[in-house]
């Protein structure tokens, strides 16, 4: 059973232009520190932060609340499987809308796709409730 989809495209050159211009302050606010490590040994260090950033503004339309609604950016977290497949963590407020929307007897599972084609990022994010075993 779907509860949510969510999709987003962000622009890396804007992105590069918020890492140029507020540098650590945005990455601090925004990204976790495993998101941090991962974008900046990077070669396309913006463009991972640009895929990482549309993840999330994605997560946060599935989980039917946008940003607006009290969903920190860093309650949502995009990390890598070792076959490099990305997953979505998320805790606090992002945690707590989960668990609300999940049915009872159910277990949600978060399924994210990230691409990008220069200049654009995009990420979709498909939340799942799959029946307890």
């Amino acid at each position: 059973m779907i509860l949510g989809i969510g999709s987003d495209l962000a622009n890396i050159e804007r992105i590069q232009g918020t890492l140029d211009r507020f540098g650590d302050r945005f990455k601090n606010r925004v990204f976790t520190d495993i998101e941090q490590a991962k974008a900046e040994n990077r070669r396309d260090v913006a463009g991972t932060y640009a895929k990482r950033w549309a993840a999330k503004e994605a997560c946060s339309k599935a989980l039917g609340t946008g940003l607006a609604m009290g969903i920190s950016w860093k309650d949502m977290a995009v990390t890598n499987l070792k076959t490099g497949q990305p997953t979505m963590a998320v805790t606090g407020w992002a945690k707590d809308r989960l668990d609300a929307m999940t049915p009872d007897g159910h277990d949600a599972v978060i399924h994210v796709t990230l691409t990008d084609d220069h200049p654009w990022a995009q990420a979709f994010v498909v939340i799942e409730a799959r029946p307890k075993t």
